[in-house]
């Protein structure tokens, strides 16, 4: 079944050099392969403006830069969200574009309109992939730290507004990776794009 897939890469450092952008490139390749579509979201190049009060996240519009991403989501079948751990979670820049595109009438809706209630998803149907890099291994990421950051955004954020499943890919240890190291995950990475699940 061919998919639409949205990769969001989010990495605030624009640097080209990055793992993250390279493990999206080798993502992006697999699913084209395959013959899925394809569409990127890079953050470092987005203005993401930071919520301040519980109102302006209520009431107040998805900012017109950040509408297109919006679009993007809806249209979507799988989305693939790749960011460095930072503090044990992702990066708050990321955060930021979840706050902003993850809003009531969008990603969510309280039944009858009011904000009552339990909110309901408005993004079911779709799946996601957490591709996620670290310094420390990934094994104590999950056993000592009990995966913290990472089940915040599959738990909180995503399955909150409906996305399910939701699966993970971490890579620990990259600052030690060799160039062998990294070439193996990149073909991972290719495998995932091709298999885009």
């Amino acid at each position: 079944m061919k998919r639409r897939i949205l990769i969001i890469i989010g990495h605030p450092d624009p640097a080209p050099e990055r793992l993250c952008r390279a493990l999206a490139q080798a993502y992006r390749e697999g699913a084209e392969l395959a013959g899925h579509s394809v569409r990127v979201i890079d953050i470092a190049g987005l203005d993401v403006p930071v919520l301040r009060t519980q109102e302006d996240f209520l009431h107040q519009d998805v900012p017109g830069a950040l509408k297109s991403a919006v679009d993007a989501i809806v249209e979507a079948d799988h989305l693939v969200i790749l960011f460095p751990l930072w503090l044990g979670t992702m990066p708050a820049l990321l955060k930021a574009f979840f706050e902003q595109i993850m809003r009531p009438g969008v990603a969510f809706f309280h039944a009858g309109g009011k904000a009552a209630g339990f909110p309901k998803g408005a993004l079911g149907g779709r799946s996601a992939r957490l591709v996620v890099t670290m310094g420390m291994p990934a094994m104590i990421y999950r056993l000592w730290f009990r995966d913290h950051g990472v089940a915040c955004l599959r738990r909180n954020i995503l399955n909150f507004v409906g996305i399910r499943p939701v699966r993970e890919t971490l890579f620990g240890m990259v600052d030690a990776a060799d160039a062998g190291q990294r070439e193996t995950w990149l073909k991972d990475m290719r495998r995932l794009g091709q298999r885009a699940a």
